[in-house]
């Protein structure tokens, strides 16, 4: 039976949590995290969950604290946003390169300078080429959806990686929505019970993580590293499919919103392409082919299947709630212009960067990108391919 309920994203995962009952959690309190690991916290200590919680002294000792705990052998769980991402820069890739599962949700949150505790993604965004897996999320729905399916990938035996679930700061973390619980037994056999790799504390078969590799092997290390993640995108498929049957809940690498038959379109993602939606749809009451895409799996990123959905229009405008200094362009704006490359026949692409440190976006930024890129359609001429929206004169 499905339970209806009015919650944040911080609640709808920390409840994820608690079905799922990891073995271990490490965490470290940052704003807008801090309310998704306080909940669990109760869950540990009314007992709800039999997961040991350790408090640590920074968001760097946390991630430490997971490694550890999956090396050991067991099911491991943290959570983190913004400054506390860019502290565990170091255990990221430790994390990866050892092939740890730990599943980690990421309450995007804007970096400094200056102090901002406000949504953007330059948190994941920085972190995007770590070797972790990433899946976006628009709401709670599916903050707490991705959150599940996230230890069924990351767990994988042909995968073994660990997994980051991004939510929008406040604007989901924080905010009331209504949303679908699956029952506690459901969750638990989707999840299956956890298989230990390679565990350091299986003292019959002694193992050694974290050696010394010098320059005759580490790059053949680093290559192996690839090729698991190439294995990614079917594990995510599949296991999206078994949801599906399981919630009647339909995921993939990206959502395709009205854009089979459009002419112009927006790539956006998270709590953005809500707003978006609702504006695309104004413009097909006009009788203007609009459509959006919103990426889901961006970590690896599915640049074949991308490029198929967007080539056949005519103008799309990537929406990057980051900027990258020097890159010019946002990143993912980069990563839909590589997706582009190879097809002869393509859009005319432009790149807005909006919503910066928790700026609003709202439907009139949203309608204002699509007169533009109604105009660039028309015409095929360009004024600025890269622009900051909704700032202040």
């Amino acid at each position: 039976m499905v339970k209806v309920a009015a919650v944040t994203g911080n609640e709808a995962v920390a409840n994820a949590f608690r079905q799922i009952d990891p073995d271990v959690c490490a965490a470290y309190p940052i704003t807008p995290q801090t309310d998704m690991m306080q909940r669990f916290s109760s869950f540990v200590s009314d007992g709800e969950v039999g997961t040991e919680m350790i408090l640590v002294e920074s968001e760097h000792s946390a991630l430490s604290a997971c490694i550890g705990a999956s090396a050991a052998g067991g099911r491991v769980v943290t959570a983190t946003c913004g400054p506390g991402l860019a502290l565990m820069w170091e255990m990221l890739f430790i994390a990866s390169g050892m092939r740890l599962p730990i599943v980690m949700p990421v309450v995007n949150r804007s970096l400094s300078a200056p102090l901002n505790i406000h949504c953007d993604h330059s948190d994941a965004m920085g972190a995007r080429d770590s070797g972790w897996i990433q899946l976006w999320s628009e709401n709670a729905q599916e903050a707490y959806d991705n959150t599940i399916q996230a230890f069924r990938i990351a767990e994988h035996l042909d995968i073994r990686l660990p997994v980051m679930v991004c939510l929008d700061g406040f604007i989901i973390s924080h905010s009331i929505g209504r949303i679908e619980y699956l029952e506690d037994e459901e969750v638990k056999q989707f999840v299956g019970e956890y298989k230990p790799l390679n565990p350091l504390l299986d003292i019959e078969h002694p193992t050694s993580y974290g050696p010394l590799i010098l320059p005759d092997f580490y790059m053949e290390y680093r290559r192996a590293h690839a090729e698991v993640m190439s294995k990614v995108p079917e594990v995510v498929l599949n296991v999206t499919k078994e949801f599906e049957k399981l919630s009647g809940r339909k995921y993939g690498f990206f959502e395709n919103y009205r854009l089979n038959d459009a002419e112009i379109g927006l790539v956006i993602l998270n709590s953005a392409a809500g707003t978006s939606k609702d504006v695309i749809d104004e413009f097909r009451e006009r009788g203007i082919k609009a459509g959006l895409l919103k990426p889901r799996l961006y970590r690896p990123f599915p640049y074949k299947e991308i490029g198929n959905a967007l080539k056949h229009l005519k103008a799309v405008c990537v929406l990057d709630r980051a900027d990258a200094f020097g890159g010019s362009y946002g990143p993912l704006f980069i990563d839909i212009l590589s997706s582009l490359y190879f097809h002869t026949k393509k859009p005319i692409l432009i790149n807005k960067i909006y919503g910066l440190g928790g700026r609003d976006y709202l439907p009139e930024h949203a309608e204002l990108v699509m007169n533009e890129l109604v105009e660039i359609a028309k015409s095929g001429k360009v004024k600025s391919v890269i622009e900051y929206i909704g700032v202040r004169e």
